[in-house]
């Protein structure tokens, strides 16, 4: 199976000049990859199911799935979608799974009948769930038996006329599936009673066999794969329209940069962040699935105590998550007792990585936790650090077929070590908003520029270093602040243990910082942290204001959420 991979010179920036960052690519990552190496997404991941039909692809709480039972019980769905769901191409399939065996099932089945994922989180709201399946116009939802009284609220106020209900139990073998249906309180301590005039349970739905007249569906690399719903750029929830050829091309931007580091069908990759987060999707499932990998699923990462006992059994090649769970991991006495021997790399995203964490989890395992960048819009991956040699400080290189540019607010691109807004342009690159078109021509320019609402800064090796989100910079008298520098900083304390920083009004300089933290220390006092941060900071990014929190509020994949603590 070809992986799509170039050798030729990347497109060089409008002087005729080479981009910076190509002189710093680690030995054989090619300057770019063919997008269009596969006809669809599920093309690609149903040849990589056939090449490595006899390896197992995923796991989750100890049931294993082969790749050829990903592929037959996949086909199984998109049939039972076609035939008996009456869905054609393009309807919406909305799914609201936690990392479980019928996660990678439902998704590969949706596409391979030609329909439109909707990844949903199953944690939302009534209202939140109303809100997507109403925009999206879902007509049909994969939903986890545990959540779907939350569906039996709102379902009227939508299109849905379909509902397949999904246990934890689904696609294990028979004789230990009473045993996880029994166990589907691990998610929700009780099951909640629900009802719909029109459903069918998935297992159900995957244990009939396609007619003859069955086939998948003939879609093109340009048609919309996933409808990934984000508050993007500009802070309103909508749906990001990410194409067949975006996905195709950003999993083989994550191969490429992976290289001869990865051994086909050797790889164990341990997947705590959910699925239908687009980070872990392309970096964990499709990325992995080229390489014939064993997945490691977690339906709640937040056990930490079973996500160590998962990674104790696992022996773990490769992982991928957020900041604040690596901080917990290595704020766990028993994670530091796991043998480490056969971890090379783990990959954070969806956040900023903290440099007193980054410096613990190698203290500890004995490997890199490299940061990356990268954002809904773009599939996610924009910039890696190389694995085994990151430059602290900085998220990475962009990766290969990716042009970056720091512009000003007026769209003239910056010298090297100026900071500005970053732009991206490249195959992965999303279609558009849905249904948005006004809200598409603010972060899409007419040549294919995507403005990140990010402030960073390329160096002198083209290394990208990553200042913060536009929106949360604070001005103190003039002088910019960026959250994430004082952040980082006061990490480095060991009496923190978690640390936010937002700007309020202040009268005198126009925005003040304020800091908030949960201790790890109970005895740390503001005035101790207050004499910290004075020896590393100079007087316009010290915080005036601390305050002191049992916890922050954090996304579903723990990104600390700066929105509520305004």
């Amino acid at each position: 199976m070809t992986l799509g991979i170039q050798s030729e010179v990347a497109p060089t920036k409008s002087k005729g000049q080479q981009p910076i960052w190509l002189a710093s690519y680690p030995s054989g990552v090619p300057a770019t990859i063919d997008p269009d190496a596969y006809p669809s997404l599920s093309a690609m991941l149903i040849e990589a199911c056939r090449q490595h039909s006899a390896h197992p692809a995923f796991e989750c709480l100890s049931a294993q799935m082969t790749y050829a039972e990903w592929d037959r019980d996949s086909r199984d769905f998109a049939a039972f979608l076609v035939e008996e769901a009456n869905c054609r191409p393009g309807d919406r399939v909305a799914i609201m799974l936690p990392n479980m065996l019928a996660y990678p099932v439902t998704f590969l089945g949706a596409l391979r009948a030609g329909m439109i994922v909707v990844n949903v989180n199953p944690l939302y709201t009534p209202r939140e769930l109303h809100e997507q399946l109403a925009d999206s116009g879902a007509v049909v939802i994969v939903i986890m038996e545990n959540f779907a009284h939350k569906l039996q609220e709102i379902i009227a106020a939508t299109k849905i006329r379909h509902v397949v209900v999904a246990r934890l139990g689904d696609f294990v073998p028979t004789l230990k599936r009473w045993a996880f249906n029994i166990a589907n309180s691990y998610i929700a301590r009780a099951v909640p009673a629900w009802h719909f005039d029109n459903f069918t349970m998935l297992q159900d739905a995957c244990d009939r066999a396609p007619s003859e007249r069955y086939r998948d569906a003939q879609v093109r690399a340009g048609d919309v794969a996933l409808l990934q719903y984000t508050g993007g750029t500009t802070g309103v929830a909508k749906g990001a329209m990410i194409t067949h050829r975006n996905l195709i091309a950003n999993t083989l931007q994550c191969c490429a940069w992976s290289g001869a580091g990865v051994r086909p069908e050797a790889e164990r990759v341990l997947t705590p962040l959910p699925l239908y987060h687009i980070f872990s999707l392309t970096a964990n499932l499709l990325s992995f699935a080229l390489f014939g990998g064993l997945d490691f699923l977690i339906p709640d990462p937040r056990d930490l105590h079973r996500l160590i006992r998962t990674m104790r059994h696992a022996k773990i090649t490769w992982m991928s998550g957020v900041n604040t769970l690596f901080n917990a991991l290595v704020d766990t006495p028993e994670f530091a007792h796991l043998d480490f021997s056969a971890l090379r790399v783990a990959v954070g995203g969806g956040a900023a990585v903290q440099s007193e964490v980054a410096r613990r989890w190698r203290d500890i395992t004995g490997s890199e936790l490299v940061e990356g960048y990268g954002l809904t819009e773009a599939s996610p991956v924009v910039c890696i650090n190389p694995f085994f040699n990151p430059k602290r400080g900085t998220v990475g290189l962009p990766v290969p077929s990716t042009e970056v540019t720091i512009r000003d607010d007026a769209g003239r691109e910056l010298a090297v070590g100026e900071a500005g807004e970053v732009w991206v342009r490249g195959p992965q690159v999303m279609l558009g908003y849905w249904q948005r078109p006004d809200e598409t021509a603010q972060v899409l320019t007419a040549d294919g520029w995507l403005k990140t609402g990010d402030i960073g800064a390329f160096d002198a090796d083209g290394f990208l270093r990553l200042l913060d989100r536009k929106k949360d910079m604070i001005n103190v008298s003039g002088f910019k602040v960026f959250p994430n520098e004082v952040e980082d900083i006061a990490m480095l304390d060991p009496g923190v243990l978690e640390a936010a920083v937002i700007g309020v009004p202040d009268l005198r300089t126009g925005q003040a910082v304020k800091l908030f933290v949960v201790k790890r220390d109970p005895a740390l006092t503001k005035a101790d942290l207050s004499k910290f941060l004075h020896d590393r900071l100079v007087a316009y990014k010290r915080p005036t204001i601390i305050e002191f929190r049992d916890e922050l509020p954090k996304s579903n994949i723990g990104k600390i959420l700066r929105k509520e603590l305004h």
